[in-house]
Formats: structure tokens, C-alpha cells, sequence
């Protein structure tokens, strides 16, 4: 067995502190070590954004990413988004509403991303909304849903 090292990261408002080997990946500490599976891991290679989280404040790709580089960070993952872990955020209700959901397996990546983009943007057009998104791939729509999601997210976050 590989050595193993002491890491204290804070996700979703939690603080933890987990042994893990040096080579494990982030998005695999999350969702085994953390049973955080809300993240969802797809090509491995940092192109499909279904692993997607925020890693102090920014958007990162967690299979691109060692556990041990993550000492002393705060991580926001799709679990954490709904407020207070019971009412669904405005992003969430919208792509509920909209149907921007389809299959489900893009959607945390396209939730946190569109999370970070609407706390930078509060007020996008479509095409920088789509622009924003660019970077998850969805194979199960032509995206349409999935923007009037976010602009339908936008409004209601604006009040």
C-alpha cells in the first residue's frame, strides 16, 4: 500500500480530515472517501465537466486533480448548493422546470457550473450563457433546455 497522507479540506460547509494515498484523484476522494456521489465522473481526462465542483471559489475539473493537493481548501460540490441541504437552490428549481435535466448524468457539472457563472454574471444573454456552459458536455439535447434553464435561473435569482 502506497503511503498515505493527512489532509483537512472543508466541503460544503463540513470540515473533514481523511488519510489518502497521494495519487488518488479528487473527484474519487469525494465520492468514496466523502460518499459525496453527487459528482460524477465521466471521460477522466478533464473534457466532459461532469466532474465539476467549485475549489475555493472557482470551477475545477476534480478528476484533474490529487485529494492531497486539496489540503486546506473549501469545495463546493452539487450536494451543496441546495440551501440549507433541504430547499433547492434557484438553479435547481429552474432546471427542474425547464427540463434541463434530461438524463441527469451532465447535470452536476452543468449546476456548478452555471452556479459560479450566475454569481459572476448575475443578468447573461443566451449566448453568454452558452458560452459559459461550452466546457460540459451534454449528449442527450442540443443545449436548449439547458440555457433557458439558466437564464430562467438568472431571473430568479435577481428577484
Amino acid at each position: 500500500m502506497a503511503e498515505r497522507r493527512r489532509i483537512a479540506v472543508k466541503v460544503n460547509g463540513t470540515d473533514y480530515e481523511r488519510d489518502v494515498e497521494p495519487r488518488r484523484l479528487l473527484c474519487d476522494f469525494l465520492r468514496d472517501d466523502l460518499e459525496l456521489i453527487g459528482t460524477h465522473v465521466g471521460c477522466e481526462h478533464g473534457i466532459c465537466g461532469a466532474c465539476t465542483v467549485l475549489f475555493n471559489g472557482s470551477a475545477i475539473r476534480s478528476c484533474l486533480m490529487f485529494a492531497i493537493q486539496a489540503d486546506g481548501a473549501e469545495i463546493l460540490t452539487i450536494e451543496g448548493i441546495a440551501m440549507g441541504g433541504r430547499v433547492l437552490h434557484p438553479i435547481q428549481e429552474a432546471f427542474r422546470e425547464h427540463h434541463g435535466l434530461q438524463c441527469g448524468f451532465c447535470t452536476p457539472g452543468m449546476l456548478i457550473t452555471s452556479y459560479e457563472f450566475l454569481n459572476e454574471n448575475p443578468d447573461p444573454t443566451e449566448e453568454e450563457v452558452r458560452e459559459a456552459i461550452a466546457g460540459v458536455l451534454c449528449r442527450c439535447t442540443g443545449y436548449k433546455q439547458i440555457v433557458d434553464s439558466v437564464l430562467a435561473a438568472a431571473g430568479k435569482m435577481s428577484g
